[in-house]
């Protein structure tokens, strides 16, 4: 009932949403004459806090259309390289004009980015793969909102996410493939490297582990204390609800949104209050730059989605309470999980000093699992001044970040330059 009674609440309060709105047009637009009464500024300012603040927010565009890349600025158009009931597999596709910067990108290394499955949508990681597309060939999962998906495509377990990886690894292209996984997924994608290693596939040519709870037993935070002093039943009973008759997904059980939406302002309530009345200052004063900015930021931060409720209590259970991956006591559709068994991948980890959600030595940790790769292919950062999300977005992440993490895909690869492309103008 939970679920009905958030989209009944969202119902009742559109009409106030959109008249705030059209409010804040009233006494802030140059054109309006209501914009010249006497304290329009804090009408206007006030009435477009209160839009935002009861607005819904849909899933943002990645609106990548151009980078710069070797020396040329060129287009990029988004395509679907595969698409799968809960996830899509988005290619960035570069095209230029110049005939000696395709021939370059053509041996570009290939870089498929996973995204996390824990309620934001992948275009959070719009700056990592903005970034990284000025030297590389770029894939991204893009997981689906479980509301969408009817209830007839069945269920989608940890296990699940493990085989997507596989099969997405194996579309891009294994022997030449570099793998950068952000947060949440570093488990699952550690998992799915380690199948193929053990049944004597090829793995890609290196892996990038980025904040992710690998062994949540190290620096716990706040998010794995709150794991671990709760019984699955908890979790079950408490988060899990289904989806109303409204949507394609209705009847399948999920972690909502707007659950997960709560949880991350609960983590610093007083940071979102504060932020919330510089922007209504920053209108009022006319600072439209910062103004902008907070729009941008809140566009994409408040912009949630509905988990799989399988998916959830597996990852609940695997990652954070049992911690069977560094226990070595996960078993996947069968088959053991063994990092010992990787031997020709090499491994990346980036952790943040002042990370809060990943706390340091988590990610460090797959190095002691992965035993396998020699010492002179594996590699651990950590990013001095940097939270969790500072290690792959902003400034940090272009300028500090990203240089190793080019500079360790570049020392690497296999340099196979069959890629698959066709053509002569795209790369």
């Amino acid at each position: 009932m939970l679920y009905l009674m958030h989209e009944w609440q969202r119902s009742m309060l559109s009409p106030l949403t959109y008249w705030a709105e059209a409010s804040a047009k009233m006494f802030g637009d140059a054109a309006s004459p209501f914009a010249r009464m006497p304290g329009a500024d804090r009408a206007a300012a006030g009435y477009e806090l209160m839009f935002r603040l009861g607005k819904a927010y849909e899933k943002p565009e990645f609106g990548i259309h151009s980078v710069h890349a070797h020396g040329h600025d060129v287009a990029i158009v988004e395509q679907v390289a595969m698409s799968k009931p809960f996830c899509t597999l988005k290619r960035f596709k570069r095209f230029s004009d110049d005939q000696a910067t395709v021939d370059t990108m053509k041996h570009d290394p290939a870089v498929l980015v996973v995204a996390p499955l824990s309620g934001h949508h992948s275009t959070l990681l719009r700056d990592t793969v903005r970034t990284l597309l000025r030297d590389h060939k770029v894939y991204i999962t893009d997981w689906v909102d479980a509301r969408m998906i009817p209830a007839s495509e069945g269920s989608f377990s940890l296990a699940d996410y493990v085989s997507y990886i596989e099969e997405f690894i194996r579309h891009v292209g294994v022997h030449r493939a570099h793998v950068v996984s952000v947060c949440q997924p570093t488990v699952p994608v550690l998992a799915a490297v380690s199948l193929m290693a053990a049944r004597g596939e090829a793995t890609p040519a290196t892996l990038t582990l980025m904040g992710g709870p690998i062994d949540t037993r190290k620096s716990p935070t706040s998010v794995d204390n709150l794991a671990t002093t709760r019984p699955l039943s908890w979790f079950r009973s408490q988060l899990i609800h289904k989806v109303p008759y409204q949507y394609p997904g209705a009847g399948r059980e999920v972690y909502p949104g707007f659950l997960q939406h709560a949880g991350f302002i609960a983590m610093n309530p007083s940071r979102h209050l504060m932020s919330h009345w510089d922007f209504y200052e920053n209108l009022r004063k006319g600072d439209l730059d910062d103004a902008e900015a907070h729009r941008k930021f809140y566009d994409e931060y408040n912009a949630v989605l509905d988990m799989p409720a399988e998916y959830y209590l597996d990852t609940i259970e695997t990652v954070f309470q049992e911690h069977r991956l560094p226990k070595g006591t996960w078993d996947v559709h069968g088959e053991r999980v063994k990092p010992a068994a990787i031997k020709h991948t090499a491994l990346l980890t980036i952790e943040g000093e002042l990370d809060d959600i990943s706390g340091l030595g988590q990610t460090e940790a797959a190095h002691g699992l992965c035993k396998g790769i020699p010492k002179k292919r594996k590699k651990h950062i950590t990013v001095a001044g940097a939270g969790h999300y500072g290690i792959f977005s902003g400034r940090r992440w272009r300028e500090v970040v990203y240089p190793d993490v080019r500079d360790f895909i570049k020392a690497h690869d296999k340099g196979n330059s069959n890629t698959g492309e066709k053509g002569t103008r795209r790369a």
